[in-house]
C-alpha cells in the first residue's frame, strides 16, 4: 500500500538524484529522475547495463508527448489515445528535454504511461518523467514481484514500493514512429493486431533496426539454466534426449504437455496472455532449482504469444562471455 508518507519518500528520492523500485503493470522498474543525469547513470551502474543502450521514459500522461518529442505524428496521438495507460512504448524524434544519458545519444526518445496506480502516482507527485528501465541486473530475468527485486538488486536500491505481483508480465511493446511508417521493435504487452486495429495498417515487426531499444540485444532475459525452444510436438522428445545426456532438465509450458511423472514441470496458461503474466515468475521458479537445461514449449506466435516467443528465444540465444 502505498501510504501519504511513503509517496512523500518517493518523490524525495528521486528529487534527490536517488534510485528507487517502483511497479508497473508490465515488470518492476528501477527508476531515476529522468532529467538528472547522474541519477540515470547510477540506474546504468547498478543494472550493469551499457550506456549506449536507451531507458524508456515513463510519464503520468499522454499531455506530456510534446515536453519529451520535437514531433508527434498523429498516429502516435492516436495510439496514445487508445492504449496509454498501458504496455506501450512509443519511440519518437527526441526534444532538448531527454538526454544523451536516457537516448543512449540516439536522436529518438522511448515514451510510455504506465498503467499502475502506484507509477502514476509517483509520476505525478514528481511532476517530470523517470527513467526506468527493469529492476534486475542487466540480460536477466526481469522482476514481477517486489521479492524478485529484493533478491537481485538488494540493498543497493534506495527505496523499493511494493504494489504487488505486475499484472501483464512481460514488458510494453516498442513501436518506432520516428520516421515514416510505424513499426514493432520489440513486441510485448500489448498485441501487434491491437495496434494495427488502431491504425488501419499493417504494422511490421523488426526486431532488427538503426533505432537501439530496450531489450533488444540478441542474448537477453535469459535464466542461469540454458534454455532450449521446442514446439508442443516436440518437447518429450527434447526432454528424453536431454536427459540420455545425463542433463538435469526442467520443462516450461501448459499443463497440457504429456511428461514423464519424475520431470520437474513449470506451468503456464495455454492461453498467450497468461504465459506472458506467469513467464518471468516460472523461469525464476526453475533457477531455485538449479537446472542444468530448461525446455521451453513455444506458445502460438499470434496475440501475447509473440511476446512470449520473443523473450524465450532471446532466453535460448548464445550468451556473451561471463555471462
Amino acid at each position: 500500500m502505498l501510504t501519504p508518507d511513503l509517496l512523500s519518500q518517493a518523490v524525495e528520492t528521486l528529487r534527490r538524484g536517488g534510485v528507487i523500485a517502483l511497479p508497473t503493470e508490465t515488470v518492476y522498474g528501477l527508476a531515476a529522475n529522468a532529467e538528472d543525469e547522474l541519477a540515470v547513470r547510477r540506474v546504468f551502474a547498478i543494472k550493469g547495463r551499457p550506456a549506449t543502450h536507451p531507458l524508456i521514459v515513463h510519464v503520468a500522461r499522454a499531455e506530456e508527448l510534446s515536453s519529451w518529442a520535437r514531433r508527434v505524428p498523429e498516429e502516435a496521438r492516436r495510439l496514445a489515445a487508445a492504449f496509454w495507460p498501458g504496455p506501450l512504448t512509443l519511440v519518437l524524434p527526441r526534444s532538448a528535454r531527454a538526454t544523451d544519458a536516457v537516448t543512449g545519444g540516439q536522436d529518438t526518445v522511448a515514451l510510455r504511461v504506465p498503467d499502475h496506480p502506484v507509477a502514476l502516482a509517483v509520476l505525478d507527485a514528481l511532476g517530470g518523467g523517470v527513467a526506468a528501465p527493469s529492476a534486475n541486473r542487466f540480460g536477466r530475468v526481469s522482476p514481477t514481484t517486489a521479492e524478485h527485486v529484493r533478491v537481485d538488486l538488494g540493498d543497493e536500491v534506495d527505496l523499493l514500493l511494493d504494489g504487488g505481483p505486475c499484472t501483464v508480465g512481460v514488458e510494453s511493446t516498442i513501436v518506432d514512429l520516428s520516421s515514416g511508417a510505424p513499426a514493432v521493435l520489440r513486441p510485448g504487452g500489448l498485441a501487434v493486431e491491437e495496434i494495427e486495429r488502431v491504425l488501419g495498417r499493417a504494422v511490421p515487426v523488426r526486431t532488427s533496426a538503426t533505432v537501439r531499444v530496450s531489450g533488444s540485444l540478441a542474448s537477453h532475459y535469459a535464466p542461469r539454466a540454458g534454455v532450449v525452444l521446442a514446439e508442443p510436438s516436440d518437447v518429450a522428445s527434447r526432454v528424453e534426449a536431454l536427459r540420455a545426456q545425463g542433463r538435469s532438465v526442467g520443462v516450461l509450458g501448459p499443463p497440457t504437455i504429456a511428461l514423464p511423472p519424475d520431470v520437474p514441470r513449470y506451468d503456464v496458461p495455454e492461453d498467450p496472455a497468461g504465459a506472458a503474466r506467469l513467464l518471468y515468475m516460472r523461469l525464476r521458479e526453475a533457477d531455485q532449482r538449479g537446472h542444468d537445461v530448461l525446455v521451453a514449449c513455444l506458445p502460438r506466435a499470434e496475440g501475447l504469444g509473440i511476446a512470449v516467443r520473443d523473450r524465450l528465444a532471446r532466453a535460448a540465444a548464445p550468451r556473451p562471455p561471463g555471462a
